[in-house]
């Protein structure tokens, strides 16, 4: 008798159980997710931890969920000028979290809205910065482009160092060395990000930053910048040119007056051995004479038969004191 009252009181209480289960009384709130839990459409309550909860008024209350993980945003590409009124494409992606759930769910209550503002404030602190910021500042984060651009330019003779133009070296710095970036992209994204905190705050959001995923030159900016590149180029070019041109002139005088000098010694030095030699010369040719007059005149006049003779079409007639040791060679 026992047994069977405790059955029926087993079972009674089974029935209980299933109709308190088939009432929702109970809900689940999963790992990675949270809750705003309402009543007649007024928040009562939030679940930010997973786990197992009893509904307060079981039918009569909704449970609203959204994601407690880190999500992401990509914006759409935006063409913006910068401080330089130079135009580029910038594409932006972002991360951010739900902070407060009744703050978001009062702000939004889905998803795709919060999605539609949230790009829209992205989109303003990013218009914003940029255009506070020169191009350099937005492409780069380091200034490390300077330091090998300056190891890789041309290596001059340090015997010319000093002869270098000081326009041309400045010409050429100016053109091989991009602008000092003083902040650089990373900082400009932190910029970014507590530009568009100070409006997400306010919708329950938890904006964690906001990094450009591509940027790109405009197609006219293109344009501009290859020939900006080309016109540089040309110009050191020619520098280089007109540069070497002047040196040019400056060896050829150089050479011309060392030439000049060289010739003018040598000139000097021949004529000094040559009148040394003529005389040496004639001290020989005067021994020889005091030594043997009349073969010295036979001597010196047959050296000049040999010189003049050749040298004569016709001779008319030979009777003269020249030829006076051509048939004779006594003179006679």
């Amino acid at each position: 008798m026992k047994i069977k009252k405790l059955y029926i009181t087993l079972g009674i209480i089974a029935v209980l159980f299933v109709l308190f289960l088939m009432m929702g009384p109970l809900y689940v709130v999963d790992e990675g997710t949270q809750c705003v839990v309402t009543r007649f459409g007024e928040i009562v309550n939030t679940r930010t931890q997973a786990g197992l909860y009893i509904k307060n008024g079981a039918k009569l209350i909704d449970c609203f969920w959204h994601p407690k993980l880190i999500l992401s945003l990509d914006g759409d590409a935006q063409r913006i000028p910068t401080v330089e009124n130079q135009f580029i494409i910038v594409d932006t992606t972002s991360r951010w979290k739900i902070s407060d759930p009744k703050l978001f769910y009062q702000s939004f209550k889905t998803l795709d809205s919060a999605y539609n503002r949230l790009s829209d404030i992205i989109d303003s602190a990013t218009r914003t910065i940029i255009t506070q910021n020169r191009l350099s500042e937005v492409v780069r984060s380091s200034n490390i482009i300077n330091e090998r651009l300056a190891n890789d330019a041309p290596i001059i003779d340090s015997n010319l160092q000093e002869e270098v133009n000081t326009s041309i070296s400045s010409l050429i710095n100016a053109s091989t060395t991009s602008e000092t970036v003083i902040k650089g992209r990373r900082q400009l994204s932190l910029d970014m990000a507590e530009e568009a905190r100070k409006m997400v705050h306010e919708y329950g959001i938890d904006l964690i930053d906001i990094v450009p995923r591509q940027i790109k030159y405009s197609d006219e900016m293109t344009d501009s910048v290859y020939s900006r590149m080309i016109k540089e180029r040309n110009q050191v070019a020619q520098a280089y040119r007109s540069d070497g041109q002047g040196k040019k002139q400056d060896w050829l005088g150089k050479l011309d007056r060392d030439l000049r000098s060289i010739e003018s010694a040598a000139y000097r030095k021949a004529e000094e051995i040559k009148g040394k030699a003529d005389a040496e010369a004639s001290r020989i040719y005067a021994d020889a004479y005091t030594k043997d007059p009349e073969f010295y005149a036979f001597w010196k006049s047959m050296e000049s038969y040999k010189e003049t003779i050749p040298k004569f079409d016709t001779t008319y007639s030979t009777d003269m004191d020249y030829f006076k040791y051509l048939y004779s060679s006594k003179g006679n």
